[in-house]
C-alpha cells in the first residue's frame, strides 16, 4: 500500500484521478456488485416493507395485551372476593380442587352475561339517541319544506308574494333578538 507522501511511479495524475473517482463511485453505490446467487436469495426472501402486515402485528399484540390485562383483573377480583368473605385460602383451595372447572365456568358465564347486558344497554341508548335525532331531522325538514313553498309563491303577474317573505324576516329578527313570540 502506498503512503500519502510516496510518488506514483507508474501512472500520471490523470490515472490517479480516475482511480479516486472509481473508488468514490464504489463507495457511493455500496461496494462491488452482487453475485447472482446473492441477488437471487435477496429477491426470494419476503422481508420487504409491508404496512398491512405491520398493522396486523400491532393489532395482534395490542389485543394480546388487553387480554392479559383482563385476565389479571379477573384474577385480582377473585382474590379480592375471597378476602372479603374472610375464609382461609386453604379451605378455598380444597373446595376448588373438588369442584374443578365448573366454578370457573360459572364465573365466566356470569361475567359474559353482565358484559352482554351492559352492551345491550349501550346499544339501546344509542338507538334511542339515533331515533330522536332522526325525528328532529324529519321535523326540521318538513318545516323547511313548508317555508320553501311559501317563499316560492308568486302572484298572477310573476312577482313574489311579499307577505311570507316579510313574515320570515320578522321571525329571524325575533330569533336573533331573543324575543319570544308568545309574549
Amino acid at each position: 500500500m502506498k503512503k500519502f507522501y510516496q510518488k506514483n511511479e507508474h501512472g500520471t495524475d490523470r490515472s490517479k484521478s480516475t482511480e479516486t473517482k472509481k473508488r468514490k463511485n464504489m463507495k457511493r453505490l455500496g461496494g462491488g456488485g452482487l453475485s447472482l446467487q446473492t441477488f437471487a436469495n435477496m429477491k426470494s426472501e419476503n422481508n420487504r416493507y409491508n404496512p398491512s402486515l405491520i398493522k396486523k402485528q400491532k393489532e395482534f399484540y395490542k389485543n394480546a395485551k388487553y387480554v392479559s390485562k383482563f385476565r389479571k383483573s379477573v384474577k385480582q377480583q377473585d382474590i379480592d372476593d375471597k378476602n372479603e368473605t374472610g375464609e382461609s385460602s386453604k379451605v378455598d383451595d380444597d373446595d376448588d380442587k373438588q369442584k374443578g372447572k365448573s366454578n370457573k365456568r360459572i364465573g365466566v358465564e356470569d361475567l359474559y352475561k353482565q358484559t352482554r347486558e351492559e352492551m345491550e344497554k349501550v346499544r339501546k341508548e344509542r338507538e334511542a339517541t339515533f331515533q330522536a335525532k332522526k325525528e328532529a331531522k324529519e321535523v326540521a325538514e318538513s318545516r323547511r319544506k313548508v317555508a320553501k313553498g311559501k317563499m316560492m309563491r308568486k302572484t298572477r303577474h310573476g312577482q313574489p308574494v311579499m307577505k311570507y317573505r316579510i313574515e320570515h324576516l320578522l321571525e329571524s329578527i325575533k330569533k336573533s333578538a331573543g324575543i319570544d313570540e308568545s309574549a
